[in-house]
C-alpha cells in the first residue's frame, strides 16, 4: 500500500475511532505530540481542543452520530475529505435543549500526516447553520 492510501487509511480511521466512537485510546494514538489545529479558535488549536469538542460537544448532543465520508483525495502528506456527521439532536448543545431532530453537519477538512499522525488539520463545516436551525 502506499504511503498516500496509507494516509487515507489513518483518516479513515479517525472518523470512525474517534468522531464515531469517542474512542480516547484510538485518539490518542493518531495525534502527534505537535499537533496543530489551524482552523480552531484560538487557545483550542491543540489536541486537547479538538477532543473536547468529540467528547463534550459532539457526542453529547448527537450520541448516536455517524460520519459518512463521500471523497478523500491525497497528495503527499495531506488527505482532503468531504464528509458528513449525521445524527438525532438528542441532548443539549451550546445551551440549545433536545430537539430529537436529525442533523447533518458537512465538512470538509484537511489533514497532514507524519509518523502515521494528525499533525495539522484545517477544516470547514456548517455547525452554525445547524445550531441555527436547531434554534428555531
Amino acid at each position: 500500500m502506499s504511503s498516500i492510501e496509507q494516509n487515507k487509511e489513518i483518516v479513515k480511521r479517525f472518523n470512525k475511532e474517534v468522531i464515531e466512537q469517542c474512542n480516547e485510546n484510538s485518539f490518542k494514538e493518531l495525534m502527534h505530540p505537535d499537533f496543530v489545529n489551524r482552523t480552531a479558535p484560538a487557545g483550542s488549536n491543540g489536541a486537547d481542543g479538538m477532543w473536547n469538542t468529540f467528547k463534550n460537544i459532539l457526542h453529547p448532543a448527537f450520541p448516536d452520530l455517524k460520519v459518512e465520508i463521500y471523497d478523500q483525495l491525497a497528495e503527499g502528506d495531506k488527505v482532503t475529505t468531504r464528509k458528513a456527521i449525521i445524527g438525532t439532536h438528542l441532548g443539549n448543545i451550546f445551551g440549545i435543549a433536545a430537539t430529537n431532530k436529525p442533523v447533518r453537519i458537512d465538512v470538509i477538512d484537511i489533514v497532514r500526516i507524519e509518523d502515521g499522525k494528525y499533525i495539522e488539520h484545517w477544516g470547514v463545516n456548517t455547525l452554525e447553520r445547524v445550531i441555527a436551525e436547531l434554534k428555531k
